[in-house]
């Protein structure tokens, strides 16, 4: 497992330092990245968060998967590399960095 996780459904106002604050609770946050949008620079509702260890990451998506934050429950799972374009394929569940 990787030590990066995938945090999606966030409500849109959701800052960076709360949720820092939240996955800090489970281990040494190295950085969180809140991802916008290139075109409009509005934030999109999904980040990642790269914990210490891989397992700090994986304590932290076990603790706050489901979890609300600012009114909206929280989908975490682990974060994939995302490949080069000639490489990927349509659909799937996978979140990349």
């Amino acid at each position: 497992m990787a030590n990066k996780v995938y945090v999606g459904n966030m409500n849109y106002a959701t800052t960076e330092q709360s949720l820092h604050d939240l996955f800090s609770q489970y281990g040494q946050v190295q950085s969180c990245r809140m991802v916008n949008d290139r075109d409009t620079g509005r934030f999109k509702g999904f980040a990642f968060v790269e914990m210490g260890t891989d397992e700090e990451a994986q304590a932290a998506i076990a603790a706050v998967n489901g979890l609300e934050l600012d009114g909206r429950a929280l989908r975490v799972n682990e974060a994939f590399e995302r490949k080069p374009s000639y490489q990927r394929q349509g659909g799937g569940e996978r979140h990349s960095y």
